[in-house]
């Protein structure tokens, strides 16, 4: 009997143990490109796309491609090559479009009028973006991410709500792929009018990403949670894998932090993003 327990104690010594950082890691991240990535070899971007795969993330969305003026160096610049090695270790590519740095002056700077106009150019630009990313990048795209996010303060009035609508309804069927949109609440809906709002443009096929705002903070806590648990369960969560450590209106900057998960419940969910989790800890460097 001694001799059985023996036996039994060592088998379960031997186990393989479960990893929890595995266990807990969502199948979608984000990646926001900067220009200082373009110092990461070849080599640590195929570690880093490794490391990603074997945490359990299938998916990487990119967060631009396009951002002003900046495209990273074109067909042949560091970010179509890392693209590519993502590819190679069998992630698929959500890819970011065209990014305006002013995006938010300009929705601050230009009446209702304005809005369609300027949105129009804006998303005009990321349809171009979309067939360079496919024609001269020759990427694959899984879906394609438009960086102008969503927010409850700049589409407060229901006539810009629909006025960016029909924008990205417009956009979505010139694509080839389903679109994706992130959203962020900063107070100015109530819970019910803002998920209505994201419900409307989900029925029209577009994927929204609503994100859950423990790393800026700008709510909260028990305002995040009534924005979230407002969304129903095909409404995708971004946990935020930060701490913004940056005053307001100041260049932004933050520290890696745990994501919350109590607030993905039953909802598709992503991290944001790759430089803030561990084996990105080279993205963090100055």
């Amino acid at each position: 009997m001694r001799f059985l327990v023996t036996v039994i104690l060592m088998l379960i010594t031997n186990l393989p143990l479960a990893n929890p950082a595995k266990a807990a890691m969502p199948e979608t991240v984000f990646y926001q490109p900067v220009e200082t990535d373009r110092s990461i070899t070849p080599s640590q971007w195929q570690q880093i796309w490794r490391n990603s795969a074997d945490h359990g993330v299938k998916t990487v969305i990119v967060q631009w491609t396009s951002h002003g003026g900046n495209d990273f160096g074109g067909t042949e610049g560091w970010l179509a090559t890392t693209l590519r090695l993502a590819r190679e270790n069998g992630l698929a590519l959500i890819i970011g479009l065209h990014m305006d740095p002013d995006y938010y002056a300009r929705l601050s700077e230009i009446d209702t009028a304005g809005t369609q106009p300027y949105l129009e150019n804006q998303l005009g630009l990321s349809l171009h973006q979309a067939d360079v990313i496919r024609n001269k990048w020759h990427l694959d795209a899984k879906g394609w991410y438009l960086p102008l996010e969503l927010d409850d303060l700049n589409f407060q009035q229901k006539t810009r709500r629909d006025i960016i609508d029909q924008q990205l309804r417009d956009l979505a069927g010139h694509l080839d792929a389903p679109l994706h949109v992130s959203s962020f609440s900063g107070g100015k809906l109530t819970p019910d009018a803002y998920a209505k709002w994201l419900v409307s443009l989900r029925k029209s096929g577009i994927h929204v990403w609503a994100q859950d705002g423990t790393g800026t903070q700008t709510l909260p806590p028990i305002a995040r949670q009534a924005y979230l648990e407002a969304l129903p369960c095909d409404i995708g969560i971004v946990l935020e894998a930060f701490k913004q450590t940056s005053k307001p209106n100041r260049k932004f900057s933050a520290i890696p932090a745990t994501p919350d998960p109590s607030y993905s419940q039953c909802h598709p969910v992503s991290v944001f993003e790759l430089r803030y989790l561990p084996w990105g800890a080279l993205l963090r460097q100055p």
